[in-house]
């Protein structure tokens, strides 16, 4: 069924891609405007940049998932998938797979956007920097897709997504500032050990969430 549900999810938007396009805008928008912060040969840190780059991915991730769940709600097709023969849990993982193709298609624009408008290069530990990255999206599709069912539904409901994603997300955004940072040429005498495991660990504990809260905020019960 997840695959499914991906599968459904991706085609939809990238058919429409209205979505997917402010996701975009919003992400560039945000590189351009701190690229402007910066004066005549300046540069920002390292640091800086690659917190840069990371607000626009949770922005761009907010997004996303608010225009995934949207998909079933304009058309009243939740308790179709509520009803189909599968655990619901398969439209948990469906959305965040399709969350996190999406995301990764940002990010191939917002990585490049930040070097060129952050005046940044790539000389640091990028097989680390590729792992953290993968790492962090997975555990911010996990998270981003179990709370995009609860923030669904009514206009005010859905600014939900933001409000309680943002303070989860400190720790994962953190570990990819940390690696991001080193990959961008920034001296880290302890290296990026620590804050893979930190990411891997909070994939966990948002997967093991997924599993076990999807049923009852999707569906209003114990399904």
């Amino acid at each position: 069924m997840a695959l499914s549900v991906a599968r459904k999810d991706l085609l939809l938007t990238l058919a429409r891609g209205s979505g997917l396009v402010q996701a975009l805008l919003l992400g560039l928008l945000l590189l351009f405007v701190f690229s402007l912060a910066q004066g005549v040969g300046e540069r920002l840190s390292p640091q800086n940049a690659a917190a840069v780059f990371w607000l626009s991915s949770a922005f761009c991730q907010v997004l996303v998932f608010n225009s995934l769940y949207a998909l079933e709600e304009r058309c009243a097709s939740r308790v179709g998938l509520v009803l189909a023969p599968a655990p619901v849990q398969g439209v948990w993982l469906g959305k965040a797979l399709a969350g996190m193709l999406l995301l990764l298609l940002a990010q191939l624009l917002f990585l490049p956007a930040a070097v060129v408008f952050l005046g940044q290069e790539l000389r640091g530990d990028l097989p680390a920097a590729l792992g953290i990255l993968l790492l962090v999206d997975m555990g911010m599709c996990a998270l981003g897709s179990l709370l995009g069912a609860l923030a669904q539904g009514e206009a005010a409901r859905e600014s939900l997504l933001s409000i309680l994603l943002f303070p989860l997300l400190i720790p994962l955004l953190l570990a990819g500032i940390g690696v991001g940072a080193q990959a961008l040429g920034a001296p880290s005498p302890d290296g990026p050990d620590a804050w893979l495991g930190l990411a891997a660990a909070f994939d966990a504990v948002f997967a093991a969430a997924g599993l076990l809260l999807f049923g009852f905020m999707y569906t209003g019960d114990d399904a």
